[in-house]
């Protein structure tokens, strides 16, 4: 089995036609933040507004007048938005309440979606 010699890289700066060195601009690159995904929590008629609420304290880190504040908002106006954070961690989140809720046995619905 016959292998290739590893190649040695070129020390030697670039010249022109002068025979005199070049110096090459170093270019930046300019790169786009990630994504954010809004987390949200969907009305049913079902699910106790004292466990949406307990939810929102634990997984959300929301204190109990901001996670009425927001279970409110879901109960009005049909869905409420819980936080926003990058795509992993916000699926993260929407397994953690689906589960929970899946657990206590209630239907409650949590999605994550783009922020635009």
């Amino acid at each position: 089995m016959a292998t290739n010699a590893p190649k040695t890289p070129n020390l030697n700066p670039p010249r022109d036609s002068n025979g005199d060195s070049v110096v090459l601009e170093r270019q930046t690159l300019k790169t786009k933040p990630p994504q954010m995904y809004q987390v949200v929590m969907l009305n049913d008629d079902f699910t106790p507004m004292e466990f949406v609420v307990r939810v929102l304290q634990e997984f959300f880190s929301k204190d109990r007048e901001a996670a009425t504040q927001i279970m409110l908002k879901i109960h009005l106006d049909g869905k409420g938005v819980c936080g926003v954070y990058s795509k992993d961690v916000a699926a993260t989140k929407v397994d953690q309440v689906q589960d929970a809720a899946h657990q206590a046995g209630h239907p409650l619905q949590c999605l994550a979606e783009p922020v635009e």
